[in-house]
């Protein structure tokens, strides 16, 4: 093997890499908040009855399902314009950031109203860079990839239709 394609893949090794360490820290997160609502509810929803509680825990955990398309809109643009590379490590800083600040939260009985206020917060920023995660890494991926086979463009305004297709040099 040359050294071309050994850097070559030792690249590819660190995106699958982090691509997967990525996916696993936002599913874990995602996983351990929903299966622990009931708790959750207890610590920041305990100013209304269970039931309530309940539901705003589940309520909060949506949140950051609701706000994931506002993030894949500023994360892509991110990734087009700075890199995709540092979208990513963005992405995973504010996610690290917003999963540390929701173990330092005050509960209900600590700070009233405030505690569900810093929650949902906090629930919001972590869900915000959530969709700007796997688009990055994957979109990396392709373009360190050495091309196979013919690369065609359907672009309307290329020559003629013969022309259209041709082999990837590299």
């Amino acid at each position: 093997m040359d050294k071309a394609a050994n850097g070559e893949s030792r690249k590819l090794g660190r995106i699958v890499f982090a691509t997967g360490a990525g996916a696993l820290f936002e599913g874990y997160d995602f996983i351990l908040f929903g299966s622990l609502a009931p708790i959750i509810s207890q610590h920041f929803f305990s100013g209304v009855n269970d039931t309530a509680a309940f539901i705003f825990s589940l309520l909060t955990f949506a949140a950051g399902f609701a706000i994931r398309p506002l993030g894949a809109l500023f994360f892509g643009q991110l990734g087009d314009r700075r890199g995709r590379k540092r979208a990513f490590l963005i992405t995973i800083t504010i996610m690290g950031l917003s999963t540390f600040g929701i173990g330092l939260l005050p509960t209900y009985a600590m700070a009233g109203m405030f505690a569900p206020i810093l929650l949902i917060a906090m629930r919001l920023s972590r869900g915000w860079p959530s969709a700007g995660n796997m688009a990055p890494p994957w979109s990396i991926w392709p373009s360190i990839r050495r091309p196979t086979g013919a690369v065609c463009s359907p672009a309307p305004s290329s020559p003629p239709p013969a022309s259209r297709c041709s082999s990837p040099s590299r």
